[in-house]
């Protein structure tokens, strides 16, 4: 079969070595996707899912009880008062400018303490000028940089929380950065590093690619906030458009007023006919993140093994189901992509190229042929094409099929003569 797909007995036997060394990791992985299923579960069985709750509403949708009782699982899944879970949520970074404006006023300042956020984050804070940012409406930035190691710098953190900081916000993944995904724990000495300070202070992390990777969440040591994207990890490749976020029961209502309208909230939002989808998608998610976790290693080890600079590296623990691997040209970068869209279900013809997106100071590569349009917990990989010319691989709904498009990437290189087996 894999002579079907153009690759060679090279690239087979290659892989297949690398394979050999992994049969530990991948146990572990399969252990924390057992714990994360059993998790969801409990909580659709104590709240009493039931097919009630698939059907559509349309309008205003007031009382909705699939969507009401779809927060309440989310809420119970990351241990917290609240949750907002919605299709009206377009993307991880509108969930997150929801999170942010809804929490913040006129006055207060916000405080970036992982380096500066994701690039889509840029024009909704402000450090690059947007219409309707929040540095518009009087909300200030401040930034603390991770330490050269991808520590947190926690003496500048505390430094950092003024009277007027509001809001601290903590990016888990590592976006178009090479540093360390931030693990739990981490997150957990940093959190309670700003509450040392003021016990006040909201603390939001953008949990994009983190869901079910460990078995703790952020929100279960102490994060007020935690944001991410259906179309990710929890949407488990069903959910075809949505976000979240859960936390505190004032935070979470912030959040809501923002997104609807003040005084209306959470009350109203029609499910409009996904929300059987939300359901199953979170069912499946745990699973599906552990083949994508098994992808990333896969990648990693095949990659370091080539002499490449990846992060993670092919041996670091897992806290994001993101990999990087630096190519340092753009032909690396593009021959990648185009092997990853080879291996995909939907598009498979097509050739991706670099384009200026919106959101983006540079043009981006993206490979995506996904059953939904954009899902990155689907077979996926894009990246800026800029220095240090390193590509972003991320996915796959099984894990059989993230290794072919590894394996297919690989081929991909090889036959573009970007590297040498």
């Amino acid at each position: 079969m894999f002579k079907e797909f153009g690759i060679s007995e090279k690239v087979v036997d290659f892989s297949n070595d690398i394979l050999k060394d992994l049969k530990e990791r991948f146990e572990k992985i399969d252990e924390i996707a057992e714990y994360n299923q059993l998790k969801v579960l409990a909580a659709m069985q104590k709240h009493k899912v039931s097919e009630a709750h698939f059907h559509a509403t349309t309008g205003y949708g007031y009382n909705d009880i699939g969507r009401d009782t779809l927060e309440e699982v989310y809420a119970s899944v990351f241990h917290t008062e609240a949750a907002l879970v919605r299709p009206q949520i377009t993307c991880g970074t509108h969930a997150l400018c929801i999170a942010l404006s809804g929490n913040l006023r006129p006055g207060d300042k916000m405080l970036y303490i992982s380096g500066k956020p994701y690039d889509t984050l840029e024009e909704v804070i402000g450090i690059r000028e947007s219409k309707g940012s929040l540095a518009e409406y009087g909300v200030s930035y401040g930034q603390v940089d991770l330490l050269p190691n991808g520590e947190f710098d926690i003496e500048e953190i505390k430094k950092a929380i003024t009277e007027d900081v509001k809001l601290v916000g903590i990016q888990r993944s590592k976006g178009y950065a090479t540093r360390p995904t931030l693990s739990v724990a981490k997150i957990k000495e940093a959190i309670d590093a700003v509450k040392s300070v003021r016990e006040d202070v909201i603390v939001m992390v953008d949990n994009c690619y983190g869901e079910f990777v460990e078995t703790i969440e952020p929100s279960d040591v102490g994060a007020d906030m935690v944001v991410g994207s259906l179309i990710k990890n929890p949407g488990g490749g069903l959910a075809p458009i949505g976000g979240y976020i859960a936390g505190t029961k004032e935070c979470v209502e912030n959040a809501a007023f923002r997104l609807t309208t003040p005084g209306l909230g959470k009350e109203v939002g029609a499910s409009l006919g996904v929300i059987s989808t939300f359901f199953q998608g979170l069912f499946l998610a745990p699973e599906v993140t552990a083949g994508a976790l098994k992808g990333a290693i896969f990648a990693a080890n095949i990659f370091e093994n080539l002499g490449y600079k990846v992060v993670p590296n092919k041996t670091e623990s897992r806290h994001d189901i993101i990999q990087a691997v630096e190519f340092g040209t753009p032909e690396g970068v593009i021959s990648f992509c185009k092997g990853i869209q080879a291996a995909a279900p939907v598009d498979s013809y097509v050739v991706p190229e670099p384009w200026d997106m919106p959101g983006y100071d540079a043009p981006v590569i993206m490979a995506a042929g996904a059953f939904v349009s954009g899902s990155s917990i689907e077979l996926s990989a894009d990246g800026p094409i800029k220095p240090p010319y390193a590509v972003y691989f991320q996915g796959g709904l099984t894990w059989h099929h993230a290794k072919l498009g590894i394996m297919k990437a690989l081929q991909q290189l090889c036959d573009d003569k970007v590297l040498t087996l």
